[in-house]
């Protein structure tokens, strides 16, 4: 059992008779009444996000989990294939329990978290970012970096992403995985 001081981003918890993944939490100590945590939690097996708050002490039930390096072999439209780099084991998680699998291409590397009770995988994490090619943008402005001006654009894996309008089809980009935003273009 752990409390609400335990609480951080990417913990797994069993809540309401599921497993929940937390991804957002701000812990509150108002002048007047007792301190909270505020939360933001995924279920692993559906994907619905709610919006829950402990108040300060409270217990919760962690779920134990190990992490696992699997490459991302291919999406068969229902189905998001996975095989563990160690021992070569494949899996499949449904697209609900993946956090942006819009920015996955095949042979990424990525985490999976799996639950050490049924050896169940609960969750992939991302690498912090990503680098993908512009498949598809209207044609870039040079020497146009002075505004903040953006443009939608159309990466490798079909993704849209805002970009700057210098940014022109063939480009590389880095997109940072947990918001999905565009952070820099790649020289070569």
């Amino acid at each position: 059992m752990a409390s609400t001081s335990d609480i951080r981003n990417g913990l797994c918890i069993r809540y309401n008779h599921d497993i929940y993944k937390i991804i957002e939490f701000l812990h509150v100590k108002p002048g007047k009444g007792p301190a909270f945590v505020r939360t933001k939690l995924k279920s692993v097996t559906t994907g619905k996000v709610i919006d829950n708050t402990f108040s300060a002490g409270h217990k919760i039930e962690d779920v134990r989990v190990e992490t696992h390096k699997f490459q991302f072999l291919y999406n068969d439209g229902e189905y998001y294939h996975f095989m563990n780099t160690e021992d070569y084991t494949q899996i499949q998680l449904q697209e609900a329990v993946l956090d942006r699998p819009d920015l996955m291409k095949e042979g990424e590397v990525v985490t999976v978290l799996i639950n050490t009770e049924d050896n169940m995988p609960l969750s992939i994490e991302m690498p912090a970012s990503v680098i993908l090619e512009v498949t598809h943008t209207e044609p870039g402005v040079k020497g146009n970096t002075a505004t903040n001006a953006t443009k939608p654009a159309t990466v490798e894996t079909g993704a849209e992403i805002n970009v700057p309008l210098f940014i022109n089809e063939g480009d590389k980009i880095r997109i940072e995985t947990e918001k999905g935003t565009y952070k820099e273009r790649i020289k070569e």
